[in-house]
């Protein structure tokens, strides 16, 4: 399943606000090394670079479509590199002083298992920051769900969205990181995306949530789910005078190792 870096970047500055308000909670002054799981493009992992110039920041992605994009972010840094890695396998080197994690979890099946493990590998005094969407009861994949399970999709794809279940709720990562022996934060900001253009919910869903199917249909079939799925995403986020307003909810934890 291939990522589109320029379909993921059309609306760069909604995906991006997250990353920042996460990353202003981590009050680390001079890391050694910084680490971004699921780096995507680079241009995020960047700005970590040039806050801690003093630190090797590594951002790993397992999208080479992604990671042929983050090249000359590395080039311009020379505390800058990226990997191709599955974060599932990676843990924390000794020196890893800030692991940071925005929008990919939701992609690792029992990610959970995995944050516990790193929390309890990480040294004391190191932070782990985490973003993931909260949006998976959202009608914008409630509907994606409803329509892949329904007569006429069911048989191309089934079990191919696993989306209802991909994260929990703040309150359990909060508690997985106190479990784990760290101080820690945890909220969840609902933001109020104003979309240009027509069919825009789609064109969103486009660059994330929508890849799966996409990638489990021919080009002919994609076009007729599309065709249906926007149908019902203009009756669910009806276009205004100003845009489409597409409500996002995001959920955020930060823990700082204790000890």
């Amino acid at each position: 399943m291939k990522w589109d870096p320029a379909k993921y970047g059309q609306f760069g500055e909604h995906r991006d606000r997250p990353f920042f308000d996460l990353t202003a909670r981590i009050h680390e002054d001079s890391p050694r090394r910084v680490v971004d799981l699921g780096s995507g493009p680079g241009n995020l992992t960047a700005t970590l670079a040039a806050r801690w110039p003093g630190a090797a920041v590594e951002g790993l992605d397992s999208s080479a479509e992604m990671l042929a994009q983050s090249g000359a972010f590395a080039a311009a840094a020379a505390n800058l590199s990226f990997g191709l890695a599955d974060i599932a396998a990676w843990m924390p080197a000794p020196d890893t002083d800030v692991v940071v994690t925005n929008a990919a979890l939701q992609w690792v099946p029992g990610h959970l298992e995995l944050l516990s493990r790193w929390l309890e590998a990480l040294r004391p005094g190191a932070w782990f920051a985490l973003q993931v969407p909260g949006n998976f009861n959202a009608p914008s994949h409630a509907l994606m769900r409803a329509l892949a399970e329904s007569d006429d999709w069911s048989g191309r794809l089934a079990g191919v969205l696993r989306h209802d279940a991909a994260v929990v709720e703040p309150a359990e990562y909060l508690e997985l990181m106190l479990d784990s022996g760290c101080d820690a934060d945890a909220w969840e900001t609902t933001y109020l995306q104003l979309l240009p253009g027509a069919d825009a919910v789609l064109e969103w869903v486009r660059g994330t949530g929508l890849r799966p199917v996409l990638a489990a249909l021919t080009a002919g079939e994609a076009r007729r789910f599309e065709a249906d799925y926007a149908r019902l995403l203009n009756q669910a986020y009806p276009q205004g005078s100003h845009g489409t307003v597409f409500p996002f909810r995001r959920i955020f934890a930060v823990a700082r190792k204790r000890g």
